[in-house]
């Protein structure tokens, strides 16, 4: 095979995958409007999939056969369990690696860029639940772009994965010091509760700050719409000048948008100040999820010494953790479209760094104490 026929194996590949996917989210959705929008994505995949396909049966390449990848497999998987929104951040970063692709390779594949971006609108759309207008369409995709979680499966890898840790370290710790049973459930037990309770506390007080400054900062913005309407209206026609509106049109654009004061802020807020005034966050949801995933990792390197004893539940506690850290793990580089068992084993490495140095340190200061 020559390498422009590699290439277009991995574009079909690719496409393939996506229609599998879409097609999958389709029949997961329980609302048929999305349903229809999901169905005809996919068949906007399937059309390009045949492109690539005809190029290499001209070619006389041999063509795997039409499965779903791993990745989109777990997609799926998650989809089913915690709907179909969960996965929607991890669909628009496919989409966008997929028109940079094209517009990378050029040549046949350049025009498939444009409409690989229009399917990044449309799934920024259903993100919301409902049709968005373009400017709001970005800003969702944008949002999910910089989001330093991804959302909220992310968030929970974050939660539980620190719940794991964290208190496997702190029992290995103090079975390395020589505590008995009794009391590495009793420290196992403090270190569950203590994590949750700060980690709901700090990320309570976290977006409830956020959602404050971020509130003072929209009400400034609407004071200053009511009372200089002028130099927001020119504000305004700064930013559609921007996007590539002629000077003329950005002014016509700002002063229709002006009659409607709400949408004239919901714009400068999203295009001034890059925020959301509809996506501020709630801190009791912030913080109950926070506790429930940390106390849920917390656990699981607990379990074993409720029921076995000194060296057999520190080598239960210690597979137990290796295997979930090694699933997660796996999991978000399935998701995230790296190798599972590169990212499985990243997770799996660094906790066992920690915990063997915190094993270490009690064993020492054990030692130098009895």
């Amino acid at each position: 095979m020559t390498s422009r026929t590699d290439l277009w194996l991995q574009n079909l590949v690719d496409e393939r995958d996506g229609a599998a996917l879409y097609e999958g989210l389709a029949r997961l959705e329980k609302n048929a409007e999305r349903a229809r929008s999901f169905e005809e994505l996919a068949a906007g995949e399937r059309r390009h999939a045949e492109i690539w396909l005809r190029k290499l049966l001209k070619e006389g390449a041999e063509v795997p056969a039409d499965r779903p990848s791993p990745r989109i497999r777990a997609m799926l998987w998650l989809a089913r369990r915690l709907g179909t929104a969960a996965v929607l951040p991890y669909v628009v970063e496919a989409e966008a690696g997929d028109a940079d692709k094209y517009s990378r390779q050029g040549g046949d594949a350049a025009p498939l860029a444009d409409e690989e971006r229009a399917h990044q609108a449309v799934l920024a759309g259903l993100g919301k639940g409902q049709p968005l207008e373009a400017r709001a369409a970005i800003a969702v995709r944008e949002r999910w772009h910089r989001s330093g979680r991804g959302g909220s499966i992310r968030a929970a890898v974050f939660g539980m994965n620190d719940g794991l840790v964290s208190n496997l370290s702190l029992v290995l710790g103090v079975a390395g010091a020589g505590g008995e049973s009794h009391a590495l459930v009793v420290t196992g037990c403090a270190g569950l509760l203590a994590g949750a309770f700060s980690m709901a506390v700090g990320e309570y007080t976290s977006v409830a700050s956020q959602r404050d400054i971020l509130r003072r900062q929209v009400e400034l913005e609407r004071r200053e719409l009511a009372e200089a309407p002028e130099e927001e209206a020119a504000e305004l026609a700064l930013i559609f000048k921007q996007k590539g509106l002629s000077t003329e049109q950005a002014s016509r654009t700002a002063v229709e948008l002006l009659k409607n004061p709400e949408h004239a802020l919901d714009t400068l807020v999203r295009e001034e100040l890059g925020l959301d005034p509809s996506d501020l966050g709630s801190p009791w949801s912030a913080a109950s999820s926070s506790f429930v995933m940390f106390a849920v990792g917390a656990a699981i390197p607990l379990a074993p010494f409720f029921f076995l004893r000194e060296r057999p539940a520190v080598a239960t506690a210690l597979a137990a953790a290796g295997l979930v850290l090694a699933l997660v793990g796996g999991l978000v580089g399935l998701l995230a479209g790296t190798p599972a068992w590169k990212a499985a084993g990243r997770m799996v490495g660094l906790a066992a760094l920690a915990a063997g140095a915190t094993w270490l340190v009690g064993h020492l200061f054990g030692a130098a104490i009895s």
